[in-house]
């Protein structure tokens, strides 16, 4: 396994990632596509897990909000791999970066049915359940550093 990041939209990276997405998103959860390929695609690190046959299986975004915070957004796990802990190892990875850069603190807005998830790997629930793209979510932070 092998995860690789850009911030360059015109990348073989980016485009695997928009690929992973369109199929879980768009395919599988009906969110719209204007919905999904939003403003901050250009400000947002893109990170995507590969096979040891360098086939995607897994993505996700960084997008800073300020020199201390960032935010988890469009993880995805392509259907057929995901319970084998890819999640977790590409989530670490985006965590390890936050944590390179000196961010202190990382948010997310948690599919309702995933807040498991990320709450065992030390996300802390914050504020009331929402929806966006009528799926419902709970935002979920973590500190990186004290």
């Amino acid at each position: 396994m092998r995860i690789l990041q850009t911030r360059d939209t015109m990348s073989d990276i980016y485009l695997a990632a928009v690929k992973i997405r369109n199929q879980v998103f768009v395919k599988e959860q009906n969110v719209p596509l204007s919905v999904e390929i939003d403003e901050n695609e250009a400000y947002a690190v893109h990170f995507v897990l590969y096979d040891d046959k360098k086939v995607p299986l897994a993505t996700v975004r960084l997008l800073p909000i300020n020199d201390e915070i960032v935010k988890v957004q469009r993880m995805a796990v392509l259907k057929e791999y995901r319970g084998k802990g890819l999640g977790k190892t590409l989530l670490k990875g985006a965590e390890d970066f936050a944590r390179e850069h000196d961010f202190k603190e990382i948010t997310l807005g948690a599919q309702w049915q995933v807040r498991d998830f990320y709450h065992k790997l030390g996300f802390i629930p914050q504020g009331e359940p929402f929806y966006e793209a009528g799926i419902k979510h709970i935002t979920m932070t973590k500190k990186l550093a004290e």
